[in-house]
């Protein structure tokens, strides 16, 4: 097994705001869909890459508390945090290096109340 991770779901109360905020942020353009009676806009990836979505329906709610999961933020970290207030969101946690091999690591709060990490390798 290649990774743990199969599939993340990031809630939002305006799904609009929501895709707008991180398409902005990571400068990425999302594919939206509907499944299940869900609005989707899924983050890009290459085949056989883990990948998520941005999920809109009853029941969802976002928070700040419980699993952080850390999006793939290019290779200057610096360059995603100075879009992430513009886009209506804020810096909970500055870019941080963790250690050699690493990189460097951020936590946001994103226009719908859900703590994100954001890495990258500098």
């Amino acid at each position: 097994m290649s990774s743990v991770i199969n599939w993340f779901d990031v809630p939002a109360t305006d799904f609009d705001r929501a895709v707008k905020f991180y398409e902005t942020v990571l400068g990425v353009r999302l594919i939206q869909d509907n499944m299940l009676g869900a609005r989707l806009a899924i983050f890009p990836a290459s085949t056989g890459e883990t990948t998520g979505a941005i999920m809109a329906r009853s029941g969802v709610t976002p928070a700040t508390g419980g699993t952080t999961i850390y999006l793939k933020a290019g290779n200057d970290l610096s360059l995603a945090l100075k879009r992430v207030e513009t886009a209506g969101g804020k810096i909970l946690h500055p870019k941080t290096f963790i250690k050699e091999g690493f990189g460097y690591f951020a936590i946001l709060l994103d226009t719908e109340g859900n703590s994100v990490g954001l890495h990258s390798p500098s």
